[in-house]
């Protein structure tokens, strides 16, 4: 077998981007850090550290708790929607700003002004306009995941290929039809990253609105009830859970990077 032989199916097979020694490292990295975290925990160090073993204990048997696990599950779904309707929103806005020079000029004041306000603060307007408070929720999720959705829209419909474009029109296409075969296409793969950003975003806002204003469920709700308990029992639910939302974080991520190297394979060639 040749080299080039070699090459070609180390470019067709994904495992092989992922060399043996860049996961032993990963591994290696995440069992120091739990070491360090014992050892800490064992020597009193801090004192309202627990040890790492008895929050990974804590944390494999709220995966049987059916009070955590609705919490868990009431807000993913609350990101879930809020995402989904930010998708809806940022897309559409971010290819009418990068289509039409004048709608984004007249409006650029507007978005790098509301661009930077945090969404944290808006919760007690949120909460006026809103009820109940799974409303404000999803509305507070939705402001904060467009933002990086709408600015990737737009940066990508600029990127778009000003030949393409120019091609398409030479042949009698209106502006729609340059929008859905030109700019939506190659802006596709910023998009996605924009979703895949906005997915962080919209976990962290659940659980921030559900930790400062409260509600029936979710894990903020539950990071309270954790939180005003007493002795080390309490700790261990804050840390398990924070663990919890961690993994949730890290495994979206996971899974939407995969997706998007699937999807935009050619991007990287």
């Amino acid at each position: 077998m040749t080299t080039a032989d070699n090459g070609t199916r180390r470019e067709r097979d994904p495992l092989a981007r992922v060399p043996l020694a860049k996961l032993v490292r990963h591994v290696v990295g995440v069992a120091a850090f739990l070491l360090l975290w014992e050892a800490v925990g064992r020597a009193g160090l801090v004192d309202w550290m627990p040890n790492a073993s008895d929050s990974l204990i804590r944390f494999a048997t709220m995966a049987i708790d059916p009070i955590f696990l609705g919490d868990l599950a009431a807000t993913l779904v609350a990101a879930i929607i809020g995402l989904l309707l930010a998708v809806l929103l940022a897309v559409p806005i971010g290819l009418l700003l990068g289509t039409v020079p004048a709608v984004e000029e007249s409006t650029r004041a507007i978005v790098e002004f509301l661009r930077p306000i945090p969404s944290v603060a808006l919760i007690p307007l949120a909460l006026f306009f809103f009820t109940p408070e799974i409303n404000a929720k999803i509305a507070l999720i939705v402001y904060a995941a467009s933002w990086p959705i709408l600015i990737n829209t737009l940066y990508g419909v600029r990127d778009v290929d000003p030949v393409a474009t120019e091609t398409l029109r030479s042949f009698g296409f209106g502006a729609s039809a340059v929008v859905w075969r030109v700019a939506l296409p190659s802006a596709a793969p910023f998009i996605f990253t924009g979703v895949r950003l906005a997915a962080s975003i919209t976990l962290i806002l659940a659980i921030s609105v559900e930790y400062f204003v409260g509600g029936a469920s979710g894990i903020g709700r539950f990071l309270i009830e954790a939180s005003t308990g007493i002795g080390a029992s309490a700790m261990l639910d804050v840390i398990a859970t924070l663990i919890w939302a961690g993994l949730v974080g890290l495994v979206v991520n996971a899974v939407l990077l995969r997706a998007e190297r699937r999807l935009f394979r050619w991007r990287a060639t």
